[in-house]
C-alpha cells in the first residue's frame, strides 16, 4: 500500500497527478510531436455497462480530463435495451442512445458502443476477443470501469471484459475501478484514490440528468450526490469521486484538483 496522504495529494496543483508515488504533470494539451512529453494528449476510456453508469460513477473526472484537452471516450457495453418499462428493446435502445449522446456532449467526451444487450450480457471467449479488439483499436492510456463486486450482472460483465483486455495487453494502460449506487449495487469498495470534482460536478449532474428516461432526480442521482459529498469528506474537499487503483498499473494516474 502506498504511504501517501490523500489529503496532501489533493491539495497539490490541479494540473498534476500521482503515479506510483511519482508526480506526473497533467497539463492542458499543447501541440507537440514529442509523445514522450509529460503534457501529451492522453486517451482515456470510461467503460460502463449501461447508459448513465459512466456518468454517475465518474462524470466529474470525465469532465476534468476533457477540460484539460485529453481524448475521453465513454464506452457503453449496452444501449440500455431493458431500461425503460413499457418500451420494446429497440425503442428503449433508441431513446437511451440519444441520451448517451447528449450526456457525452455535456462532458465533452465521445460515445462508443460495444454491442451487447442490456440484461443479457455475456462473458465468453468470443466476447473477450471482441472486447480486446475494441480496446486495441482505441489504445487507451487509462481505463476506468465498474468495481467487479457488484449486484448487477452487467456491471460485473464489463468489469471482467476490461480486466481481461488489460491482462491481454500486457497491462499497457492504467486500470481504475469506480463505484455506482454504493451499497445497493457496488459492494466492499474502499477507494485508494480520489478526484476533487467541485468544479465539474455541475456538468456531471447535467450529464446524469440527460438520462431523463431513468428519472435521475427521483432515483440514482440522489444517492450519487451523497456519495460525492461523502468521498469529499474522506479526502478533505467538498465533492469527490473515489477510485480503486490496480496495484500493477504502469502508466498515468487520476488527476488531482
Amino acid at each position: 500500500m502506498r504511504q501517501i496522504t490523500r489529503r496532501a495529494l489533493l491539495r497539490k496543483s490541479t494540473l498534476a497527478v500521482a503515479s506510483a508515488g511519482i508526480a506526473l504533470p497533467l497539463l492542458p494539451v499543447e501541440a507537440s510531436s514529442d509523445v514522450s512529453n509529460a503534457s501529451r494528449k492522453l486517451k482515456v476510456i470510461v467503460a460502463g455497462a449501461h447508459p448513465d453508469d459512466p456518468e454517475s460513477g465518474c462524470g466529474g473526472t470525465i469532465a476534468l480530463y476533457a477540460d484539460l484537452g485529453h481524448d475521453v471516450a465513454v464506452l457503453y457495453l449496452t444501449r440500455g435495451e431493458a431500461g425503460i418499462p413499457g418500451k420494446s428493446a429497440p425503442e428503449a435502445a433508441a431513446i437511451r442512445t440519444a441520451e448517451c449522446q447528449r450526456a457525452c456532449a455535456i462532458l465533452r467526451a465521445r460515445p462508443i458502443f460495444a454491442g451487447q444487450i442490456d440484461g443479457n450480457t455475456e462473458v465468453s471467449s468470443s466476447r473477450y476477443a471482441d472486447f480486446a479488439k475494441l480496446m486495441q483499436t482505441e489504445h487507451p492510456d487509462i481505463v476506468f470501469t465498474h468495481w467487479p463486486i457488484d449486484t448487477h450482472r452487467d456491471h460485473r460483465a464489463v468489469s471482467l471484459l476490461v480486466y481481461d483486455a488489460w491482462v491481454g495487453s500486457g497491462r499497457n494502460f492504467s486500470l481504475y475501478y469506480f463505484e455506482v449506487d454504493q451499497g445497493s449495487q457496488t459492494q466492499h469498495f474502499h477507494p485508494t484514490d480520489y478526484v476533487d470534482i467541485e468544479r465539474t460536478e455541475s456538468r456531471k449532474r447535467a450529464a446524469c440528468f440527460a438520462h431523463a428516461s431513468q428519472q435521475p432526480e427521483q432515483g440514482f442521482y440522489q444517492l450519487h450526490e451523497k456519495m460525492n459529498r461523502f468521498r469529499g469528506m474522506e479526502c478533505g474537499c467538498e465533492l469527490a469521486e473515489g477510485f480503486v487503483r490496480h496495484g500493477q498499473n504502469r502508466g498515468p494516474s487520476v488527476p488531482e484538483r
